[in-house]
């Protein structure tokens, strides 16, 4: 588990990768981060605008593929001008998104039979999903159902569309469906303070 410092530690570093990508156009090398900093974990960073809250951008690695200092990096960069669903990121924006980390456990496969049998074994407030068929695949991020008022049935479904794919996978046998924990540390305000987002009584946006 990390601890607040080190949340906060991850999300001034995901700012200070976009200033530095802003200025020399390179990945920023931290190499003064504590060693448990450097050990391999999945993480996302989302940018979302202030006051709205509206994303801005989310983009992260499900698996352990870098350390996670440099995951935030490349996390931090990929969310500011490479999320598809947005232009790149402008200098003048930086100063109206917070910054939110979030660093994943290992997704871990949940073996189900049916789409109800996967939604009893999700609990809203505690797991992302992840859903997988026949090479399409689509995340969401905890906190997401928790923001959107989901329940657990809503939230795999949605996961499903985002992946685009129709619900109906889940009643099939193909279907891989994962679930994971994160720990959520974000900016109250751009640059600002930053806290441990607790999902079970985050607000909805």
């Amino acid at each position: 588990m990390l601890s607040n410092e080190e949340g906060e530690y991850l999300v001034r570093l995901a700012r200070r990768s976009i200033e530095y990508w802003f200025e020399k156009g390179e990945y920023l090398e931290d190499k003064q981060a504590p060693s448990k900093l450097k050990e391999k974990r999945g993480v996302f960073v989302t940018l979302n605008r202030y006051p709205s809250m509206e994303l801005r951008g989310c983009i992260g690695f499900p698996y352990p593929v870098y350390p996670l200092v440099d995951a935030v990096a490349r996390a931090a960069i990929a969310a500011a001008f490479e999320d598809p669903r947005f232009p790149p990121l402008s200098r003048g924006e930086l100063s109206e998104v917070v910054v939110e980390v979030s660093a994943l456990t290992f997704p871990e496969r949940i073996f189900a039979s049916s789409a109800e049998e996967y939604a009893e074994r999700v609990v809203v407030g505690r797991d992302g999903i992840i859903v997988s068929y026949h090479g399409r695949s689509g995340l969401l991020l905890p906190q997401v159902a928790v923001e959107q008022g989901w329940d657990s049935m809503e939230f795999l479904r949605h996961c499903c569309f985002k992946a685009f794919l129709p619900a109906s996978v889940l009643d099939d046998p193909d279907v891989e469906v994962y679930k994971f924990q994160a720990e959520v540390f974000a900016e109250e305000r751009p640059g600002g303070a930053v806290r441990r987002v607790e999902l079970t009584t985050r607000m909805h946006r």
